[in-house]
């Protein structure tokens, strides 16, 4: 067996009700917490019951809420200057991806002093950090237990800050805070969610391993269970349940062994046309799928019936065949789901894909981890496809 290493958040704490009790660990998170999250959650009452439990607790809180879709390296900076002007001694961020993200640099920069252009890239974080607590509203991005926080600088350009340095000290998973997300949301962040397991299991990373495997597989069995009826009867607590876990799991896998030409060629999409991360992954997943398949069509096989119980159970047991209906079955799941499922319905013009295939090859770091090599070409036909 090969060797490998595997990092995951320290302490984790799951269970409705579990955000509103936040308190439980304020000696983590010392006397004065800066609080990052978006001003619709605001609006929409969950930050203040997290609020006054930590004020209960004597924890004075100063609440940052100007995150957005796909953060801005501005935005990500002034949190770091709010934390550092209020001498906070701890950071939440609660919120989707989005949040936790700007919540993970916050925390490195007021902690550390760290210019944010050496910490680009894969283990180039030094820390220390302040101490963090992550609490998702989303059941997609798997942020909470992930070492990776994602920036929009320059031009729409993605890039990552990757470093065990940025995990959180806990992750608190409230299904309760996932009840009043929109079916559109659920969609698309339960996809993404699964785009994390099935690229994790089939990585090409050396840190491929047998636990991220695992867990890859017991993400998309729940993610496939129970993302329909989260996203059909969006206050069944036991569907959203499942689906906060199984978002985690995945987010575990993939945060060891790394995502890969999905999330590339989904980047320039959520990038330069502020489309949602999930959909921008949902868009192009059976296209990359399909392109991968010569490479990775075992991997597949072996994952369908995990996500498709159906699947080889029935006269087609061939592993190419079972590959070709997991990916088709995948298409179809997206249309069920009701998400677009053209390039073209979220406004992005056949005059576009170029420069987008010309974009996703900037991501060196995932590309890396695709089964099959991508050339400039293989993006701009798979997003042809797309489209």
């Amino acid at each position: 067996m090969a060797p490998f290493t595997f990092n995951t958040t320290a302490g984790l704490a799951f269970g409705a009700g579990t955000a509103a009790r936040i308190a439980d660990h304020a000696g983590l998170l010392g006397e004065r917490v800066l609080l990052v999250t978006d001003k619709g959650l605001v609006a929409a009452g969950l930050v203040e019951p997290v609020v006054q439990n930590l004020k209960s607790a004597g924890i004075a809180v100063e609440i940052f809420d100007d995150v957005a879709a796909d953060p801005a390296r501005s935005i990500v900076m002034a949190a770091a200057e709010r934390a550092s002007e209020m001498k906070a001694t701890g950071v939440i961020g609660l919120g989707g991806g989005s949040s936790l993200d700007v919540a993970k640099i916050a925390a490195l920069l007021s902690g550390s002093g760290e210019n944010l252009d050496d910490a680009w890239g894969v283990g180039n974080a030094k820390g220390p950090r302040l101490p963090l607590v992550l609490i998702p509203t989303t059941a997609g991005t798997g942020s909470e237990v992930t070492p990776i926080s994602i920036v929009t600088v320059e031009e729409d350009e993605k890039r990552g800050v990757v470093s065990p340095v940025i995990l959180p000290d806990v992750a608190i998973l409230d299904p309760e805070l996932t009840l009043g997300l929109p079916a559109h949301v659920t969609a698309a962040t339960g996809v993404d969610a699964m785009v994390h397991a099935i690229e994790a299991y089939t990585s090409k990373s050396a840190n491929n391993n047998p636990l991220s495997r695992a867990l890859a597989i017991e993400a998309l069995t729940l993610l496939s269970a129970n993302i329909e009826r989260a996203v059909e009867q969006g206050d069944d607590i036991d569907a959203r349940s499942g689906m906060l876990l199984g978002s985690m799991l995945a987010g575990q896998a993939f945060a060891n062994s790394p995502v890969a030409a999905v999330h590339a060629l989904a980047y320039p999409i959520g990038g330069r046309f502020h489309v949602p991360h999930g959909l921008s992954n949902a868009l192009v997943l059976p296209h990359v799928l399909r392109f991968n398949a010569p490479a990775a069509g075992g991997a597949y096989a072996e994952l369908a019936p995990h996500v498709f119980p159906s699947l080889g159970l029935g006269p087609a047991t061939a592993t190419q065949d079972i590959t070709a209906q997991f990916i088709e079955e995948i298409a179809d799941l997206n249309k069920r789901l009701g998400l677009q499922t053209k390039l073209r319905e979220v406004g992005i013009t056949e005059n576009d894909l170029p420069r987008m295939a010309s974009d996703a090859m900037k991501q060196t770091r995932l590309l890396v981890n695709n089964p099959r090599e991508v050339s400039e070409q293989d993006a701009f036909d798979i997003y042809r496809a797309a489209y």
